[in-house]
């Protein structure tokens, strides 16, 4: 039995800084034509302990008795295979700060696996080749021993660490032993905005290494623009001979060859099939020729500057957490080409090799960024920060080489980043360092660099347009070194809940500064866990004592991979190809970098009221990037019917691509011919008292004391009225540590959720019911004065609707509009906005169209309830036997619940439909922003609290059914 002081000292290695003993030197990874190699993923033996020493190592041994023991796949996590509970923090660590100290609770699972040798493996050889064992990602600390043998220890969760053992194999009954701490000193590294999920979580590889592999080699492939040529150079550790069949080359190692080549971009990204033959194997080369320089001080690839169009990703799988296979990642890839995205930042750690492989085969520009951040230091003012500590400085080194040596020979890397929100210090200018000795082929990143002392751009994270806009025109105060480097928004648009809003701003300036050379939306997935009670969970749902909600939650993809409504918008502002024009004319301009489009063909549609009455195609030149070119479009069809009139022309892929089939819509554009036309209604009809307290106008039913409306024909409503107030969003809420105002919390602490209607007169003239009324939140002087205005033509019912503000309001309003409640409404129909919802900065991808939809379908399904659901622009709508008409526009939105209940829901399965379907009728809505981390909305997106009209006109259709249901009223909390 072992003493105290001896498991202390069989665990020290848990929190010693340095990255671990016994693995091999990093190198490139690749596969052979020729070594063997086996899989060892698969069902593995477990067994979880409370604490890093709470077992001996006994269970190393062969012959070990497993009995009782849980089955665990591999790749995976034990805490979503029924072991224990994941944590989520955004940057604060989940255990005391006392660096390289973790807990003595420290979660510790023992995997174990026994395997054969395949038939046919090779005898190991003598020179030391024979096999080696590869982890490509295990968190967050591992021991790991093969038959009995401890091969060594290592940190560094999403990198990649081998071990040789080809003298430890054996024909059969090889046993693989390996332990895994959650808590490390490496845990102090690896503080990013995710999850925290221990295990082995990648692969994990047998592979063998016959005499005179080639171990490890570097594909250097730049291209020249000037002569069209490239230069292939291939450093290997063991000589050889490298072909490229297809250019003709045949070259020792390590010698360079240059011949005429088509070069990789990401919007084209050609590659050379190729093989690199030393004595002992063969291995297969992809080959993509392309420059990446510093010129001028902007970004150019192959000597043209580049503007990224970028999101980071974190690996995600709402089931596996960061356990992905092959074809969730090409999943990944194909949404972002078929959503015009070019770029990837690996936030914040390298992604799964496999990912890479994709990115330089369909084509996306990639920041590979180290696996780094100590972003928990801040809140001790970034005392003891480890990378301003000489003592963990091989553990960064160690890092950086892991990265850059394993993706060095992927063409789709474009820049190394160091790591993320890790502070400064020593460490980073000698990781720096050592990436710029090693690869100067490639830039370097880093936004917490400020002074760009190590870094080869400017970066910053959720920087505002206007300071966005002075760093374009050379006005920031950066150093001098700052203001001569290219900037990268390397975060910004945060894509948490509703929105992000403001990408179109963003972008607008991007393409009027030539510094500016874009950013990358944060983040691409919502990093929901699938519930069986919660739909999907985030933090605090697994009882964690600290976690950070649902922050986790804040991607352009729900969990389940379906694009969310600000996917759609960023597509629509980032797509490649600008369509603009007047009536019977169309400019095209070409907004790649590097692609003409010849790829593309366009399509037109001549629509009257959302109907399509002609449509066909017009010729596209093959314009060169930043080109233009003004098109006639054919004269309107003679017959075509009155109303509001459009062409909308699309740039669609001419034929199938690797990416998206023929039809693919690239981009598009709409051109209005004329003008929205207002209903027009005469007031003929008189209010009329029916007894019973019953007033009617029109179609109209009222209470005559309140002058409420009650009925449409035979359509039974809750009686509309003004309503301010909406499920505040996740931007609403806002970060506390955000400087702007928080316009959520400022709403609630004004009562703006609360308000109440005071009924001050009901007045009849010949032709019109007048409501007036009074709007205002409890314990405030603030008001609306607001007047309902009801006239008739005996078929239809106008509600005018006049707004003017009382007392000092300081804040905007979240919406301004009337809700109403009708007994059903399942199918809608609708002419304005869509199909997708949009709000005032989010509109982009809102084509003006005849949708369809049913109520339930109109939903946003954000993982954290919230407002949601809205078209724009809706000339008129039908649903549950009404038309209602806009004066001249509004903005729809239907739900099965109430504003109250979508506000106090914190999960989508709180909601449960009721009876009443609430329309609510916007005049207009604050906008969305991004201040769940970034910037709030700009101000001409804010609802400013100022007198104002609108007008709907309702209507019954004539399918109305009789004798309907009386909807529930609302909630008297509204008052």
């Amino acid at each position: 039995m072992r003493t105290a002081a001896a498991e202390a000292t069989a665990t020290a290695y848990v929190e010693d800084v340095s990255p671990g003993s016994g693995t091999l030197p990093p190198r490139a990874r690749y596969t052979s034509s020729d070594a063997k190699s086996l899989s060892l993923n698969g069902s593995w033996r477990f067994r979880l302990s409370d604490t890093a020493d709470a077992e001996d190592d006994s269970f190393a041994e062969p012959g070990h008795d497993t009995d009782g023991w849980a089955e665990l796949t591999v790749p995976g996590h034990w805490v979503l295979q029924g072991h224990g509970s994941p944590i989520y923090t955004n940057h604060r660590y989940p255990f005391p700060v006392d660096p390289p100290r973790v807990p003595t609770e420290n979660p510790t699972g023992d995997h174990l696996r026994v395997f054969d040798l395949p038939g046919d493996w090779p005898v190991p050889d003598d020179d030391g080749c024979g096999a080696v064992l590869r982890f490509d990602g295990v968190e967050s600390c591992a021991r790991v021993w093969l038959n009995g043998t401890c091969l060594g220890e290592f940190k560094g969760s999403r990198l990649p660490h081998e071990f040789a053992v080809g003298p430890l194999l054996r024909p059969a009954g090889n046993v693989l032993a390996v332990r895994v701490h959650q808590w490390s000193a490496g845990s102090y590294l690896e503080d990013q905005d995710q999850w925290w999920l221990p295990g082995i979580f990648r692969d994990v590889t047998l592979l063998h290494q016959p005499r005179g592999c080639a171990r490890d080699f570097f594909v250097h492939a730049s291209y020249d623009h000037r002569d069209g040529t490239g230069t292939l150079r291939v450093d290997s550790d063991v000589a050889g001979r490298v072909t490229v069949p297809a250019l003709g080359i045949d070259v020792p190692t390590g010698e360079p060859v240059t011949v005429p080549v088509t070069p990789w971009s990401a919007e084209e990204p050609h590659l050379y099939d190729g093989l690199l033959a030393t004595e002992g194997e063969r291995v297969p080369l992809r080959v993509g020729f392309r420059t990446v320089k510093l010129s001028d001080g902007l970004i150019t690839v192959n000597g043209t500057p580049v503007l990224f169009k970028g999101v980071n990703r974190h690996e995600w799988h709402p089931e596996r957490g960061r356990a992905l296979d092959l074809e969730t990642m090409r999943e990944d890839v194909l949404l972002m080409k078929r959503h015009n995205v070019n770029a990837v930042r690996t936030s914040h750690y390298p992604p799964h090799p496999d990912f890479l492989d994709l990115c330089d085969e369909y084509g996306l520009w990639v920041i590979d960024e180290c696996d780094l951040e100590t972003h928990g230091f801040t809140e001790q003012g970034w005392r003891d920060n480890p990378v301003d500590d000489d003592r963990w400085t091989p553990a960064l080194l160690d890092r950086a080489a892991r990265t850059v040596e394993r993706d060095k020979n992927h063409p789709s890397v474009v820049l190394w980043s160091l790591g993320n929100e890790a502070g400064t210090g020593r460490g980073l200018t000698a990781m720096a360092e050592w990436i710029h000795g090693r690869d100067p082929s490639r830039l370097v990143h880093y936004e917490g660099d400020h002074t760009c002392r190590d870094t080869d751009v400017h970066s910053r994270m959720y920087a505002d347009h206007a300071e966005v806009e002075r760093i374009g025109r050379g006005l920031d105060g950066g150093t001098r070194k700052c203001r001569e480097l290219p900037f990268l928004l390397c975060e910004y648009a945060h894509a948490m809940g509703n929105g992000p809003g403001g990408l179109a701003d963003y972008q607008r300036l991007f393409e009027a500064h030539a510094r500016l050379q874009g950013g990358f939306v944060w983040e691409w997935i919502d990093h929901g866990i699938a519930h069986p009670e919660l739909g999907f969970a985030y933090g605090g749902d697994f009882g964690e004592e600290l976690h950070d909600g649902n922050f986790v939650c804040d991607g352009l993809l729900f969990p389940d991979r379906r694009p969310s409504p600000g996917l759609t918008e960023f597509k629509k502002v980032i797509e490649p190809v600008a369509i603009t024009g007047t009536d019977g004319s169309v400019r095209v301009t070409n907004k790649y970098d590097f692609a003409d489009l010849s790829a593309l063909r366009l399509t037109w549609a001549y629509q009257v009221d959302g109907e399509t009455v002609a449509s066909g195609t017009l010729p596209l030149p093959a314009l060169a990037p930043r080109e233009s070119a003004g098109l006639d479009l054919p004269a309107p069809p003679p017959d075509a019917p009155a109303g509001e009139a459009l062409w909308t022309v699309r740039a669609v892929l001419a034929s199938d691509t690797p990416w998206a089939p023929e039809g693919h819509v690239v981009a598009w554009g709409q051109i209005p011919v004329s003008e929205t036309r207002p209903p027009y209604l005469t007031p003929t009809a008189r209010p009329t008292p029916h007894g019973d307290g019953v007033l009617v106008l029109g179609p109209g039913t009222f209470d005559a004391r309140t002058g409420a409306l009650t009925a449409i024909g035979g359509v039974a409503v809750v009686a509309p009225r003004l309503d301010v107030w909406r499920a505040t969003t996740d931007n609403d809420d806002g970060a506390a540590w955000q400087p702007e105002r928080r316009f959520g919390p400022l709403w609630r602490r004004l009562g703006l959720h609360r308000v109440r209607h005071r009924l001050d007169a009901v007045e009849h003239t010949d032709h019109a019911l007048t409501v007036r009324t009074r709007v205002a939140p409890a314990a405030s002087d603030l008001g609306l004065r607001t007047v309902y205005r009801w006239t008739s033509d005996g078929q239809r019912l106008r509600l005018t609707v006049s707004v003017a503000p009382e007392g000092d309001w300081t804040v905007p309003l979240p919406r301004l509009g009337i809700r109403i409640g009708l007994s059903s409404a399942d199918r809608v129909e609708w002419f304005g906005g869509g199909p997708g919802e949009a709000y005032p900065d989010t509109g982009a991808a809102a084509e003006l169209g005849r949708w369809q939809s049913t109520v339930d379908d109109l939903q946003t399904p954000y993982v954290r309830p919230q407002e949601n659901g809205a078209r724009a622009g809706v000339r008129w709508a039908e649903l549950g036997g009404l038309r209602i008409e806009g004066d001249p526009v509004f903005s729809l939105t239907a739900r099965r619940w109430t504003t109250e209940q979508l506000d106090a829901a914190t999960h989508r399965t709180d909601l449960s439909p009721g009876d009443t379907v609430w329309l609510h009728l916007d005049h207009a809505l604050h906008g969305i922003g991004s201040q769940s981390c970034g910037p709030g909305p700009l101000p001409p997106y804010h609802l400013r609290a100022e007198p104002a009209g609108f007008s709907l006109v309702f209507s019954p259709l004539p399918t109305t059914p009789t004798g309907p249901t009386t909807p529930t009223g609302p909630p008297a909390l509204t008052g």
